[in-house]
């Protein structure tokens, strides 16, 4: 049994493509994981920030802090009680 040259070259270009192919696969791999690593602590510091943010809402809704943005940024003013008018039914 012999060989024919050009099956020997076919086989060894396909050798070949493969070869290149599976290392352009490899390659991607290790970029995409790479940009996996990035995202995952890009969130991790989202998440971070998140929850700061939530804390800070949470101290600038307090009753003594809506109380005084109402007084200093709109003017408004406790009703004395000479103004309430009580309703009998």
């Amino acid at each position: 049994m012999s060989v024919k040259p050009t099956t020997t070259l076919i086989l060894l270009l396909a050798i070949i493509a493969s070869s290149v192919g599976m290392v352009y696969a490899r390659h991607q791999n290790r970029m995409l994981f790479v940009e996996l690593q990035a995202l995952g602590y890009e969130k991790d510091r989202m998440d971070v920030e998140w929850g700061q943010l939530q804390l800070e809402q949470s101290t600038m809704t307090t009753h003594g802090q809506v109380e005084q943005a109402a007084r200093t940024r709109l003017g408004m003013i406790s009703p004395g009680p000479d103004t309430f008018v009580i309703l009998r039914p």
